[in-house]
């Protein structure tokens, strides 16, 4: 009888951490499973754009291709990841005053410049901003990448 609560207890905290890692409100097994098959759908579909993303840059033609772009919108505001296979000195700057003109607050970021260049942060909306989504985000970081990009051809 022990074995059988014990099996049932390990079950409910199964999905209950199976609910907790996929966001589910669900209360019901069912439900929870369910909830769980679209977040693995969802994840799916991130990583076929994310691989039709890197096989786009990597099949283009410019020696000096534009770094790589993904936003996500997440629980505190936006999940924005830059990434270049070269260093790209100036850049940060660019893209932390493409924030500011938005309103985003830097939460949270994490930033490699020495061989190549890969930023990921969570930037969350100032307190009286206008909402703007991930796309609105995406657009402005991509321009104030066009815009160093520009300048930095032009200081060589």
């Amino acid at each position: 009888m022990v074995s059988r609560e014990n099996k049932k207890a390990v079950l409910c905290e199964k999905l209950q951490q199976l609910r907790s890692v996929t966001n589910s409100d669900a209360i019901n097994k069912t439900s929870i499973i369910v909830d769980a098959s679209k977040y693995i759908e969802e994840l799916k579909q991130k990583v076929e754009r994310l691989n039709q993303d890197i096989a786009t840059s990597q099949n283009s033609s410019d020696p000096n291709p534009l770094p790589m772009v993904t936003v996500e919108t997440v629980e505190k505001g936006f999940l924005i990841n830059v990434f270049s296979e070269k260093s790209c000195s100036g850049l940060l700057v660019s893209i932390l005053e493409a924030f500011e003109e938005l309103g985003l607050n830097v939460l949270e970021a994490r930033v490699s410049c020495s061989d190549n260049f890969r930023l990921e942060a969570v930037g969350g909306e100032n307190e009286g901003q206008v909402n703007i989504d991930a796309q609105v985000v995406k657009q402005a970081v991509l321009q104030a990448i066009k815009n160093w990009s520009e300048s930095s051809e032009q200081e060589q």
